[in-house]
């Protein structure tokens, strides 16, 4: 198995040309920072997390988090120095507000650190990433009085954070939570009920857990507009801040999961004894609003991780295909035997995944830069233009990503052959990491929905319009470039299916939204894989092909456009299809 390398190279080629850092870094709110400082703190991360926390994945998938009778989990014992270190670095807290300790960089480098560290430990990163995701929702919705005590140890990763959704007969659909919350009387709530899928929800990395937590109030209204969120730490705190009380919130158990193993999955017991205390975030009812702010965080995230999990399982698979010798190459000696990367089929798996690496890479970061711009702009219309475009690519890096995560790191697994089917050489581990990507922080079914359902509804469909006006322009340049016709050529076909698609669901959506959702899934395929297209098609414009590494990215988009591209547009003709042939067998019949 490969040791993993940190790609610095690629990840500044995404921001730089991708995702624009430059033009983020312009704004006011980021002056006090450049691209230098930016590519040598990411060097910096590369290097701490390919030698501190990457060799911590095998512990985490063979020795596991471990739950014990007396509610207690732990991870493997080095977990918790590699985490230490990484408390100790300060990278954690870089996109946040100085005021409790951040360093105010734009969001879009914090994905680049998320990424690294995802690679790294997929399984440990989740610890940070729902702190992240904690620290978002507490900064947006929470009192002074909660900020000043919690987020300076959460900014470090000192603190961790959870967020609590589901519970046994609420799943994905958080309007059926029934945990209750009853006022006690000196502004505390007594929190009680049981809550599933807590991903590092009881663990020994850090002293103290921030629980957010849904849950409903006395005479609050059914559904999700009668949800309430709440601040339960594990520890009450003493009058100095000190760590006081343990609070009435025990893990039931951890679930054995198929994959990210050194990532407690944990079931949570709220008010087993005289309920766990806790305090409102934001206004009575308003808790589905306030989560959101996490969720959109976290579905980002997600998408990345799909990213990150594809680039650590493609780099052991490149690592073997130039070693592994089988079979004569065309055109090799005679009686000599050839790396198995001469051969065009491993070429192709090779070739597919380098290709998606780049484009999921350009997709999220460039998502992350629409939200550091809708952040830093001064004009309100700016603001919003620059959050709609967010919200678009939301659905589209969550789903998209960790789909295609499913075919990478397969394909990865294929490159080994009969030797990525046994543990021993790790690549079947990534495989089985990825697989729970697609359906936790709502499941790609949820998300093709929320494009379909919200997204394609802004504007009557013009934001999407606008994206599609703009590709088009890319796709115009690219046909210029030598050797880019065909790409170029593939690249307006599909931007025009998307176009003629998108105007069809906009008719659908107001006569017909069984159909517009049977159509959500195969459309945020077909658009998705066309805004990647035109992503990393217009990075190779911007980039030139002056260097190996720039003219390998050239490479890279050519491929996406003429051999990835077309197999998309296939999915035009289940938007278009009625949605008769979905339910023309009966229930019972299945």
């Amino acid at each position: 198995m490969a040791d993993y390398k940190a790609p610095i190279a690629d990840i500044m080629y995404a921001l730089r040309y991708a995702a624009g850092i430059d033009h983020v870094l312009s704004n006011e709110m980021f002056s006090h920072v450049d691209t230098d400082t930016v590519e040598g703190v990411l060097e910096e991360v590369g290097r701490f997390m390919s030698e501190v926390v990457a060799p911590t994945n095998v512990d985490g998938d063979t020795i596991k988090a471990q739950w014990h009778s007396d509610h207690s989990v732990t991870t493997p014992d080095s977990f918790k120095p590699a985490y230490r270190q990484y408390v100790e670095s300060g990278f954690g807290a870089m996109p946040f507000d100085p005021e409790y300790g951040g360093a105010h960089f734009p969001w879009v480098t914090a994905l680049a650190v998320q990424e690294m560290l995802n690679s790294a430990n997929m399984a440990m990163a989740l610890c940070p990433l729902l702190t992240q995701g904690a620290i978002d929702a507490l900064e947006a919705h929470g009192s002074q009085e909660q900020k000043d005590t919690y987020l300076p140890k959460m900014l470090t990763g000192e603190w961790a954070g959870t967020m609590n959704l589901s519970e046994p007969q609420a799943g994905s659909d958080v309007g059926a939570v029934r945990t209750k919350a009853e006022p006690v009387g000196d502004g505390s709530w007594r929190i009680t009920g049981t809550k599933i899928w807590i991903t590092f929800g009881e663990h020994d990395m850090t002293e103290q857990i921030v629980h957010l937590v849904l849950a409903r109030t006395p005479g609050a209204p059914p559904g999700t507009k009668g949800i309430s969120m709440f601040l339960v730490p594990k520890f009450l705190l003493n009058a100095d801040g000190s760590l006081g009380a343990r609070n009435d919130v025990t893990c039931v158990s951890i679930e054995h999961k198929l994959g990210i193993h050194g990532s407690p999955t944990c079931v949570l017991s709220y008010g087993e004894g005289t309920g766990a205390i806790g305090w409102l975030v934001g206004e009575e009812n308003e808790g589905m609003r306030n989560m959101f702010t996490m969720m959109n965080n976290a579905r980002l995230s997600v998408g990345l991780q799909g990213l990150a999990i594809t680039e650590r399982a493609y780099q052991d698979a490149v690592l073997y295909a130039n070693e592994r010798r089988q079979g004569r190459a065309i055109g090799a000696p005679a009686g000599e035997q050839s790396p198995i990367i001469e051969h065009p089929d491993v070429r192709r798996l090779l070739m597919t995944q380098r290709a998606w690496i780049d484009a999921m890479r350009a997709l999220t970061y460039t998502n992350g830069a629409f939200l550091d711009m809708a952040k830093a702009a001064t004009d309100p219309d700016a603001a919003r233009s620059w959050r709609e475009k967010a919200d678009l690519y939301i659905p589209m890096s969550k789903s998209l990503c960790t789909d295609v995560a499913q075919e990478c790191t397969s394909a990865a697994v294929q490159v080994f052959g009969g030797m990525g089917y046994v543990e021993e050489t790790g690549v079947a581990r990534h495989y089985r990491d990825a697989r729970i990507l697609p359906i936790y922080e709502g499941t790609n079914g949820i998300q093709a929905a929320d494009l379909a359902g919200r997204k394609l509804g802004m504007r009557a469909g013009g934001v999407i319009f606008d994206e599609l006006d703009r590709f088009g322009s890319i796709a115009e340049k690219l046909a210029g470039e030598q050797g880019m016709e065909v790409a170029a050529s593939n690249l307006q076909r599909a931007i025009e299916t998307c176009r003629t698609a998108t105007t069809h669901l906009v008719g659908v959506a107001a006569e017909d939204p069984s159909r517009l959702l049977a159509a959500s899934t195969p459309y945020l395929k077909l658009l998705g894989t066309t805004v990647c297209a035109s992503l990393v098609a217009g990075a190779s414009l911007h980039a030139g092909t002056d260097t190996r590494h720039t003219a390998g990215k050239r490479a890279s988009a050519r491929f996406f456009c003429e051999q990835i591209l077309p197999a998309a547009e296939g999915w035009s003709g289940a938007v278009h299809a009625s949605d008769e042939d979905l339910f023309a067998i009966a229930a019972d019949e299945f």
